[in-house]
Order: C-alpha cells, then structure tokens, then sequence
C-alpha cells in the first residue's frame, strides 16, 4: 500500500504543475507590467510558494493520519484540493485573461477558503492549523500586491 504522505504529496505537486500552462505571451504582458518599488523579493515568490505548499500537504498528512479514510478527513482533503486549485489557477487565468482583476478575485477566494480550512482544521489538529499560517499571511500579500499592480496598471486592471 502506498504511504498516505506520498500521496498526499504527488497530488499537491501534480495539481501545482498544471499552473504551469501558460503561453510565452501571457508571461511577456506580466514582464511588461509597472511594479511598486517595495516588491524587491519577486524572484523569490517561486520558493516562497514552494514552503506554502509543503506546509499544506504536512497539513493535510496531519490531519489524514488523525482519522484516515472518515468521511469529514475526506471533505477536508476535498477543501485542501479546493484551496491548492483556486491557488494554482491565479496566475494563468490573470495571465490568460490579461486582467488584474482576475487574479485579485482567485486570490481573495484563495484567501477566504484558507480561513474556512485553518477553522475547520483546528478541532482537530492545531498543528495543521499552524501549518496552514504560511499560506494565510502570503495570500494577502499577493491580493494586495495584484491591486497594487492595477492601480500601477490600469490599462490591465
């Protein structure tokens, strides 16, 4: 039988290779926008993404290994799935549609699901709880950022 960590883990590292879908020129208009002089630390977003989604997948072990198989642990590797999607999708949907305003919405929804996962998480394991913080303080700072980028932008807001 395979381990429930390597599954858990194939399954967040398959669904955040599937952000990668996106055209040369979808990434070229992103190149080619105005940023605010504070975002100094873009090119290590990458790594920092990588951290967040470690950190969920522990987070989902833990909770997974708390009562493998029930059917409330099921509904909440659904939430983790559903979080790490709405994730994963920002930047090609922002880059897809050219809108700013896509990627602030994906990452608002991204954000609030977080919240309902940490609360639903927490009667059950408060290390998955803390696990998930990563996620829940960068997310806003990637709202605010893309916002930050349309009124920088508002051509491609």
């Amino acid at each position: 039988m395979i381990s429930s960590w390597l599954v858990i883990g194939a399954v967040t590292f398959l669904v955040a290779v599937g952000s990668f879908f996106i055209t040369p020129r979808d990434v070229k208009w992103f190149a080619q926008l105005s940023r605010p002089r504070w975002l100094v630390f873009e090119q290590f977003i990458p790594l920092i993404w990588t951290v967040i989604f470690i950190c969920g997948a522990a987070s989902a072990y833990v909770v997974w290994e708390h009562d493998p198989g029930g059917i409330i642990t099921w509904l909440l590797m659904g939430l983790y799935l559903l979080v790490e999607i709405i994730t994963v999708t920002y930047i090609p949907l922002m880059l897809r549609f050219r809108s700013l305003k896509t990627g602030e919405i994906i990452g608002l929804s991204g954000f609030i699901a977080g919240i309902v996962l940490a609360i639903a998480v927490l009667p059950i394991s408060g290390l998955a709880s803390v696990l998930l913080i990563p996620y829940l303080v960068w997310s806003p700072i990637g709202t605010y950022t893309t916002d930050e980028l349309r009124q920088l932008n508002p051509e491609d807001a």
